[in-house]
C-alpha cells in the first residue's frame, strides 16, 4: 500500500515527488520511458520550451538552477508582437530562458529521491475506491496489474485520465488544439514572436527559434478546420517574410484555457490535481510551467501535517493562483480585443526601437 500515487511525471508530478518522496511512500507513474539514456516512448510535450519570468521566479524559490545541458540557444530578450489583422508590429522587452523541453523533463525526474517508486513506460487505466483508499489498474508491457494507494494525485495534463473518471469534474474550459511544426531555419532572429489574427484563431500563434530550427505554432479551436487554419497561418507568415525551410518535426496537444475560477479543479475526496490537470494554466499566454511548480509546491506543503485534511489545506493555498488566473483574464482584452490591441500597439507604450 502506497501513501500517495502520482499520475504523471511532468514538471508538476516530478516536483511533487521530489518534495514529498522522503516523507511518504510514493508511487510515480508516467507512460513515457524517462530514464538516464533519454526520454523514450509516447510523444514529447508539445511545448515551445520557454521558461517565462513567472516560472523563473518559482524555480529560484525552489532552490533550483537550470543545468547547462537543458539550455538551447538563442536566449531571448524580446517579444516580436505581430498583429496581422491591423498590420502593426512592435517589440517588447521580455526575458525568456530557451530550453530543450525533453531534457528539462528528464532533469526534473533526475532530482526525484531514490525512495520514490517510479514506474516509467507505465499507463494508468482506471481506479476504484476501497475501504483504505484506491485500487489502481496499471498497464506495462501489455500486462495489467494492480497497486493500492491511500490518496491519488492527477498530474497527467489538461485532459487528465484521472480527472475524467471522477464525478466532480469542473465545467469544461475553452478547449484548443495546439499544433507545432519545426522547420530548418534560415536567418533566424532571436525573438519569440506572438502573432494575432482572428482568421486563424481567437487565441494566438507563435514562432520560436530553437537551435538551428524555427518552431511555428498556434492554439486553435478544436475541429476539422484546425489543420486548414494552421496551413493558412504558414502561408501568411511566408507572405510576411518568414523563411520556412524543410519541416523536420510536427506535434500537437490539447489545451484547456480557463476563463473562470470554476474551470480550475483542486480535487475531491482523497484525490488532488496539480498542473494542467487542475486547469492551472495562464488564460492569456497558455504558460503552464509556473503553475505546475506552484501547484506542486502548495500540495507538498499541504501534505506536511499529514494526509488528514490535506485537500482543505490545498484548496486554501491555491487561492493565490486562482486570483492570478482572474488577473490574467482581466489582462486578456488588451491582447485579444483587436480594437484595444491596435490602440495599445499604435501608442508604442513600453515598446522598443529595434536597431536592424
Amino acid at each position: 500500500m502506497f501513501d500517495i500515487a502520482i499520475i504523471g511525471a511532468g514538471p508538476a508530478g516530478a516536483t511533487l515527488a521530489r518534495l514529498i518522496g522522503k516523507s511518504y511512500k510514493v508511487l510515480l507513474i508516467d507512460k513515457r520511458e524517462l530514464n538516464d539514456s533519454g526520454i523514450r516512448g509516447g510523444i514529447s510535450k508539445c511545448c515551445g520550451g520557454l521558461v517565462a519570468p513567472d516560472a523563473q521566479k518559482i524555480i529560484a524559490e525552489l532552490g533550483l538552477g537550470l543545468p547547462q545541458e537543458v539550455l538551447v540557444g538563442p536566449q531571448l530578450f524580446a517579444v516580436r508582437t505581430i498583429d496581422l489583422e491591423n498590420s502593426i508590429e512592435r517589440y517588447y522587452q521580455r526575458f525568456y530562458i530557451n530550453i530543450d523541453r525533453d531534457k528539462f523533463d528528464k532533469w526534473l525526474v533526475s532530482l526525484i529521491p531514490k525512495e520514490v517508486d517510479a514506474r516509467f513506460g507505465c499507463s494508468f487505466k482506471t481506479y476504484e475506491r476501497t475501504e483504505n483508499g484506491f485500487k489502481l489498474r496499471l498497464l506495462k508491457d501489455g500486462r495489467e496489474y494492480i497497486e493500492n494507494a491511500k490518496i491519488m494525485v492527477g498530474a497527467d495534463g489538461a485532459f487528465s485520465i484521472l480527472s475524467r473518471q471522477t464525478s466532480g469534474r469542473r465545467p469544461l474550459a475553452r478547449s484548443y488544439i495546439s499544433i507545432q511544426e519545426w522547420f530548418e531555419g534560415q536567418s533566424l532572429k532571436p525573438y519569440f514572436s506572438a502573432i494575432f489574427d482572428r482568421e486563424v484563431t481567437d487565441f494566438y500563434s507563435w514562432t520560436i527559434p530553437k537551435g538551428d530550427v524555427l518552431i511555428v505554432g498556434s492554439a486553435m479551436h478544436e475541429g476539422k478546420d484546425a489543420i486548414s487554419k494552421f496551413e493558412l497561418l504558414k502561408r501568411k507568415l511566408t507572405d510576411y517574410g518568414f523563411e520556412l525551410g524543410n519541416r523536420v518535426r510536427k506535434e500537437g496537444a490539447l489545451i484547456l484555457r480557463p476563463i473562470s475560477a470554476k474551470h480550475t479543479l483542486v480535487g475531491e475526496a482523497g484525490i488532488a490535481y496539480i498542473g494542467e490537470a487542475g486547469g492551472w494554466i495562464s488564460p492569456s499566454s497558455a504558460e503552464g510551467l509556473s503553475y505546475a511548480f506552484k501547484s506542486a509546491l502548495f500540495l507538498a506543503q499541504s501534505l506536511k501535517p499529514g494526509l488528514d485534511g490535506f485537500l482543505e489545506r490545498y484548496e486554501k493555498s491555491t487561492r493565490s493562483i486562482r486570483n492570478n488566473i482572474l488577473v490574467k483574464n482581466l489582462k486578456s482584452p488588451f491582447m485579444y480585443n483587436p480594437i484595444i490591441r491596435q490602440t495599445v500597439m499604435k501608442s508604442g507604450i513600453q515598446s522598443m526601437d529595434m536597431q536592424k
